[in-house]
């Protein structure tokens, strides 16, 4: 650029992208915003369908970058953020329709095509029954595969699409020529074959794998929506006048005070004017306890109210709320390019021009040294050369044996999304730990209980107290005494910030923290006391129960570590993996735990953008990082990681970012992820190593090359079999997978 534009204000936005249809339109639709002035940065990414462009706006517009990209035959949806989910989702739902009754279609066509082709060659008619049943297959069912090959060749590029639209459209035009004037050969010695099941089946086979891929691709939107769903559509006002009126969430506004009821979600950050409850801020902290919010506390959008009711003042609208944050961090972290390309991608982009050349040169050859029967001879070598090297065996080495890798992993717990996942997990050296739900079992419950002198015939009321307490520590101790008789209370006081009072046959209960007997000059017994001092040691929170004279019980409540995290903490120890443990929770609990696991790295404290940045930083040192979570907190370390794991029992959010689940929620699993990542790895190089030598071997064969030796030229209907049995080897490799 002429002018210095470093202090220009730049925006960094995501669109989706429409019309493209494989790898290498990711990376023209790329090259074309990139060049354009005024932009920053670009970058597309195929598998979730977005641009991420950080541009200049006193450059150029949104509208300018919407023709930049129909100028390369693709779009842009540049629709309002609140509409463009929904359009996205019809426009999937449409295609993914339309594929699935093309894709059934071209194989109840195709299989009396095959049939007829390899079996009954001699019964009457048999060729014009072919034509009958593969010219809707490849006219109208593949016809998409045309257009994108045209459209790609006016931009002077190739790609998939070219090499099938190329091998099916000659072997089906060669076809109708061979069986409309099947005297052109016979005058010249040779028989007129006819390659119909060869142009049907390659269409079925790529429309099956398109549908398979397409079906992937639409789950990438689901975390953004199930995120969407954390705010309310509506909410409650309270007017000047003090009544209350029901508004759309888009017509609130900074100062507007909004009263929430029990159970319901809160819409927007905010300041509490009025009343008192306990949220469920899980989403954002990872901890499973409700926090109790009273007046001038804070509290944040997508959380859930209690069973308490109050008010508070909207300061963070739209935009600038805390989970709008989370759902924009999520976004870019989805839409930014993966560490390392797919294999196959790479390789398509060298192989489909070689084809079209080698094809190419084998007809001019033909032509020069051929002979008398030279462009005879040339024209059926390029078919041949183009139906044997048609792509079926490289396009289905990766998404068998992935399906085989993805079966085996659910078979033994682990639900794997993606082969981007599958190809990143054997190199994972860095592992991120989330501790609630992820190490520990997420839900506190009562470890130990004392009682004074061993009498707990006091237990009744215990049990009766905390059944009408609204504190989350409550459900605990109620679990705890399940089977203990319920008795009736005269009197309940829930006392903030310390306990609850109550009241039988004239006598009173307090049930709390240490704060709340010593106001009340209740005597703690010696033995209670130092069963409660060490439990404190361990970082167990200590609840006291007591009458109006003495302590009678001490209670320790604490979120248990899993049975088998400690075992499975060894394991991935034994394997040379980094592990880091990052929690929200305070430093004496994650070093309580860090101490009885054998994790050597762990943070306390930590904000959910911050283990995000804590995964950058890792990434930076060189380190493939996995990162495993269960909470709404951990969705955007998750989409920041190169493998994301996420508990089956932790939220549905994490679960949908994550591009693993573990759905029993052990930990263990993780080193057996990591290892069928190793299998389902070398199994996908030997499928593409055996394509490639059936390409090797059968690419010369095709155009010729034992001709002047022996005589040998490879006849169509031979490749057409070859290219199948390459495609049956691959499927046949990647099912030993199920056998290991």
């Amino acid at each position: 650029m002429a002018t210095d534009n470093s202090n220009e204000k730049t925006i960094k936005r995501t669109f989706p992208v429409l019309g493209m249809t494989c790898a290498s339109c990711a990376s023209s639709a790329e090259s074309i915003t990139s060049h354009q002035p005024g932009v920053v940065s670009a970058s597309v990414n195929f598998a979730t369908g977005n641009l991420l462009v950080e541009y200049m706006p006193k450059r150029i517009g949104v509208e300018q970058l919407q023709k930049a990209m129909q100028s390369a035959g693709y779009d842009l949806l540049i629709e309002d953020e609140s509409t463009q989910r929904e359009t996205l989702d019809n426009l999937h739902a449409e295609k993914f329709n339309k594929l699935k009754n093309k894709t059934i279609w071209a194989v109840l066509l195709s299989l009396p095509v095959v049939t007829i082709g390899m079996l009954f060659m001699d019964m009457p008619y048999a060729n014009e029954i072919m034509w009958l049943f593969s010219t809707p297959v490849v006219l109208w069912l593949g016809k998409d595969f045309f257009a994108n090959a045209w459209k790609h060749a006016r931009h002077r590029s190739a790609n998939m699409d070219t090499l099938v639209a190329l091998s099916t459209g000659i072997a089906y035009v060669f076809s109708v020529f061979n069986m409309w004037v099947p005297e052109f050969w016979h005058q010249r010695g040779l028989h007129a074959h006819v390659y119909f099941e060869a142009a049907s089946v390659v269409i079925a086979f790529i429309l099956l794998g398109k549908l398979l891929e397409e079906k992937a691709k639409g789950n990438t939107s689901t975390a953004i929506k199930r995120l969407m769903g954390l705010q309310p559509k509506t909410i409650m006002l309270i007017q000047a006048d003090g009544t209350e009126k029901q508004i759309k969430i888009d017509e609130v506004k900074a100062g507007d005070v909004i009263l929430v009821k029990p159970g319901e979600k809160i819409a927007v950050d905010g300041l509490v004017t009025y009343g008192s409850s306990y949220v469920d801020e899980s989403m954002l902290s990872g901890e499973p306890i409700p926090v109790l919010k009273k007046e001038n506390e804070k509290v944040f959008a997508g959380t859930i109210n209690q069973k308490g009711s109050f008010q508070f003042r909207a300061v963070k609208v739209g935009k600038d709320t805390m989970l709008a944050q989370i759902i924009n961090m999520v976004q870019d972290a989805q839409g930014s390019k993966a560490p390392v390309q797919k294999l196959v991608d790479k390789i398509a982009g060298v192989f489909v021009p070689v084809v079209l050349g080698i094809a190419i040169l084998t007809f001019l050859l033909w032509v020069v040294l051929g002979g008398d029967n030279g462009i005879v001879h040339g024209l059926l070598a390029a078919v041949t050369v183009l139906v044997i090297a048609c792509p079926c065996a490289l396009g289905l080495a990766t998404p068998t044996a992935i399906m085989v890798g993805v079966g085996k992993g659910a078979e033994s717990g682990i639900l794997i999304k993606d082969a981007e996942s599958l190809e990143l997990a054997k190199k994972v050296n860095a592992i991120v730990l989330d501790k609630t739900g992820t190490i520990t079992e997420g839900r506190p419950r009562v470890t130990d209980i004392q009682w004074l002198n061993n009498d707990d015939s006091a237990k009744n009321i215990l049990l009766s107290i905390e059944k009408q307490s609204e504190h989350p520590l409550a459900e605990a101790v109620t679990k705890h005494l399940q089977g203990v008789q319920a008795i009736s209370l005269s009197m309940f006081e829930s006392l903030t910030g310390r306990g609850i009072k109550a009241s039988h046959h004239n006598e009173n209960y307090y049930v709390g923290n240490q704060k709340l007997l010593t106001e009340n000059q209740v005597q703690i017994g010696e033995q209670l006391q130092a069963w409660a001092d060490e439990w404190s040691r361990q970082s167990k929170t200590v609840i006291w129960f007591a009458d109006s004279r003495q302590a009678l019980s001490v209670i320790a409540i604490s979120d248990q570590i899993k049975e088998t995290s400690i075992e499975a903490i060894r394991q991935l120890d034994d394997m040379n993996i980094d592990l880091y443990m990052l929690t929200g929770d305070n430093e004496a609990t994650a070093k309580a735990i860090a101490l009885q696991t054998g994790i050597r790295n762990y943070s306390a404290e930590v904000l959910p953008q911050q283990k995000a940045d804590f995964i950058r930083e890792l990434q930076n040192r060189g380190k493939t990082v996995a990162m495993v979570g269960d909470g709404i907190n951990d969705s955007t370390a998750l989409a920041t990681a190169d493998v994301s794991i996420a508990m089956g029992k932790g939220s549905d959010i994490a679960m949908d970012v994550a591009k693993m689940t573990i759905i029993s929620s052990d930990l263990t699993k993780i080193a057996q992820a990591i290892k069928l990542s190793k299998r389902t790895v070398a199994t996908i190089k030997q499928n593409l190593f055996w394509a490639f030598v059936y390409n090797v071997i059968g690419i010369p064969l095709a155009a010729g090359i034992l001709y002047p030796i022996n005589g040998f030229l490879l006849n169509p209907m031979i490749a057409g079999a070859a290219m199948a049995l390459s495609s049956v080897s691959v499927v046949t490799n990647s099912l030993r997978l199920k056998w290991k």
